[in-house]
C-alpha cells in the first residue's frame, strides 16, 4: 500500500468499525495526528496499527499513545503493557506503563 493511502484507509476501517460517528463526515480525513493514533490503537489490529508507523514517526505515535491512552488508566493496562513492550521496548512495562498512567494522572490534577 503506498504512503498516501495508509492514512484514508485508517479511516475508513474506523468508520467500519463505527468508532467515528461522532465526527463529521465532511470533514472527517482531516482528523488530528494524534486522535487517530488514539482511535486505531484502541480500535483496530496489530496490521493497522504497524501501518501508523509507516506514516508517522515513533516519537510522534509514542506521544499521542501516551497522552491519550495510556492517560485512559487503568481501562487498558493490559493493552499498554502490551504497547509498551511491543512497539516502545520497555524493559519493565508494566511498571513502565503504571508510572507512565501515574504521571498522566497528576499532570491533570489541579496543582
Amino acid at each position: 500500500m503506498a504512503t498516501n493511502e495508509i492514512r484514508p484507509y485508517l479511516i475508513d476501517r474506523l468508520k467500519e468499525d463505527n468508532c467515528l460517528w461522532s465526527y463529521n463526515h465532511d470533514t472527517i480525513q482531516s482528523i488530528p495526528d494524534d486522535m487517530l493514533v488514539e482511535l486505531v490503537m484502541l480500535y483496530l489490529d496489530i496490521d493497522d496499527i504497524n501501518l501508523l508507523f509507516s506514516i508517522m514517526t515513533r516519537k510522534k505515535i509514542k506521544r499521542a499513545w501516551i497522552e491519550n491512552v495510556v492517560a485512559q488508566g487503568e481501562r487498558y493496562y493490559q493493552m499498554n503493557t502490551f504497547y509498551a513492550w511491543y512497539y516502545f521496548n520497555a524493559k519493565k512495562p508494566q511498571q513502565y506503563v503504571k508510572s507512565l498512567s501515574t504521571r498522566m494522572l497528576n499532570k491533570r490534577l489541579p496543582a
